[in-house]
């Protein structure tokens, strides 16, 4: 059977289909959660960017406010730039240059660059660790923002299967970097006792 279209999607959330909100859900949050964690490089706010954009999504579907549902997916990445731009305008208002996740730990101000620096090659590192094939898609589906058929015709894989490749690269992209953020906490944690123990 088919995957209903995003026109076909949308009538169906109007006409109070539970089930086509979650898929709906399934077919754009990783893409608006990858976009959201390049942006943010936070975990905690690209699930939060990622929870209020398809809590306004929902709610213009709804509304019937939608004007293209053919172009759905415009709309979704829109409404998850302008839940970033709204996200970073209130921390600049608040005098906030990081993420809370960050000013948590109280970071010295000339440290600040360098732990940006590690977190850009953190993530660096984990693109790099997927398979050619995984970049490859990651790719054409978030920066590209290429249809499916376009990256099933580049990749060679069929159609129906781009999705499963997505979903397991995205798996092993999170598995990557959440193993790779606790390593890096963990050293900076014995580090600090290090210094500490020498300073005494």
């Amino acid at each position: 059977m088919a995957a209903p279209s995003d026109a076909e999607l949308v009538a169906k959330i109007q006409g109070g289909h539970a089930d086509s909100e979650a898929a709906l859900f399934e077919r754009y949050s990783a893409r608006v959660y990858y976009i959201a964690l390049r942006d943010t490089r936070s975990r905690q706010d690209a699930e939060d960017v990622r929870s209020e954009t398809f809590l306004r999504v929902l709610q213009s579907i709804r509304g019937n406010q939608v004007r293209s549902p053919e172009a759905l997916a415009a709309f979704i990445l829109g409404t998850s730039r302008n839940v970033l731009k709204e996200l970073f305008l209130r921390r600049k208002r608040a005098g906030m240059q990081e993420p809370p996740e960050a000013a948590d730990t109280a970071v010295p101000s000339h440290e600040k660059d360098f732990l940006d620096t590690e977190t850009k090659a953190a993530i660096a590192q984990t693109i790099e660790r997927l398979r050619p094939r995984e970049k490859a898609l990651l790719r054409m589906h978030f920066y590209e923002e290429l249809p499916t058929p376009e990256i099933a015709r580049r990749t060679g894989i069929a159609p129906e299967r781009v999705r499963l490749v997505k979903s397991r690269a995205l798996k092993r992209f999170r598995e990557f970097y959440a193993r790779m953020t606790r390593a890096q906490g963990a050293k900076k944690i014995d580090t600090t006792r290090r210094e500490r123990i020498t300073s005494l």
